[in-house]
């Protein structure tokens, strides 16, 4: 009996085991299944769908462009060669050396908000025989013409700049660019180097003579800058640049410009809507004059490093939901992977003790 009973008790701790390996993995694999749909719904998230309750359309430029004019009433003004239709505002024609501008006439004193912008350049000239590009604004000045695609270089506040042509010789970026910079008066958007000296962040985007629609969408949120693009007739946004720490105050004015040179290109937008985020702030942020803040961002290093980056793209900030969605994820599968290995060296040693008995 007892060596009856000898048998039967490592049987008994193998099947005890075996049973504990399959609640791990089952466990592990309902918090990897719980994760991931958090973090979808994260993600999904991150740009609003366009809920029309929370449009600010004293800060919307949309069909039929009604609060477009030069009257007190208006809501949006316009400047240089910018041509308003019924069905877009054309900045520019596709002829050389032209510029113009749309800017909001109402100052935006929302904390967080998120601009979604329906654009289309497009025109007769072949590749790299176009320009110049687009710049979306939030800035402290308004109608102010210059040598940034239409508007002053020295500007406070925030500029996102789709620039179709390459000024650098040397560049090796693929072109219709997208960048950010942020300025508090004392530095310049370099035209001749494309604004790589004070870039924060870009991506490379195909979305001249498109047959569909294109947009984007910048995001400001609790410091945070995200912009996002839907140029593909996909009907999905794609992430183009994540910057933490930026600061923007309040009382900015939102616009459009563009300009032609030499070469040059069509600049249509086709609506700007923007819409308010309903974010908590902590008594210590409320308590703040978000009109007195100073446009600036912290970072790691600084924008003029970026000269020696091809590719202009860095972030001095924390890693983005599907990176720590994928670091995660790797360290599930290693779990796992662990314990099926410690699962059937067990069992193998379980076998081989079976001859003691």
């Amino acid at each position: 009996m007892a060596a009856g009973g000898g048998k039967i008790t490592p049987m008994i701790n193998n099947f005890g085991k075996g049973i504990n390996c399959r609640m791990g993995f089952r466990f592990l694999f309902k918090t990897f299944c719980l994760f991931w749909l958090l973090q979808f719904a994260t993600v999904r998230s991150d740009i609003t769908d366009g809920n029309a309750e929370h449009l600010k359309r004293e800060h919307s430029l949309v069909k039929p462009y009604q609060g477009v004019g030069t009257s007190p009433s208006s809501q949006w003004d316009f400047s240089g060669s910018t041509l308003v239709t019924s069905q877009y505002v054309r900045l520019t024609p596709d002829e050389r050396s032209k510029e113009g501008s749309i800017w909001n006439t109402v100052p935006c004193f929302l904390k967080d908000w998120e601009m979604h912008v329906q654009f289309k350049v497009h025109g007769s000239g072949k590749k790299n025989l176009h320009g110049d590009g687009i710049a979306l604004w939030y800035t402290k000045e308004r109608l102010h013409p210059g040598s940034v695609y239409g508007s002053i270089a020295h500007f406070y506040g925030l500029a996102i700049v789709i620039d179709t042509y390459p000024n650098e010789e040397t560049s090796e970026r693929s072109f219709p660019y997208i960048s950010a910079m942020v300025s508090n008066g004392t530095v310049a958007y370099d035209h001749g180097k494309d604004g790589r000296p004070t870039e924060l962040g870009g991506c490379s985007a195909e979305i001249r003579n498109k047959e569909h629609d294109t947009y984007l969408a910048i995001r400001y949120s609790k410091g945070r800058l995200t912009v996002m693009v839907d140029v593909d007739d996909k009907n999905e946004w794609k992430e183009c640049i994540d910057i933490g720490g930026v600061r923007l105050p309040t009382g900015y004015y939102f616009g459009a410009s563009a300009a032609t040179g030499d070469l040059s290109d069509n600049h249509d937008i086709i609506s700007m809507k923007l819409y308010q985020l309903m974010v908590t702030h902590t008594a210590d942020e409320e308590s703040l004059d978000w009109t007195k803040i100073e446009p600036s961002v912290s970072l790691l290093k600084s924008p003029k490093d970026n000269i020696d980056d091809p590719t202009g793209n860095f972030r001095g900030t924390p890693l983005t939901g599907w990176k720590v969605f994928l670091l995660l994820l790797c360290a599930l599968l290693g779990i796992v992977v662990c314990a099926v290995v410690g699962a059937v060296v067990f069992q193998k040693r379980q076998e081989r003790n079976k001859r003691f008995y």
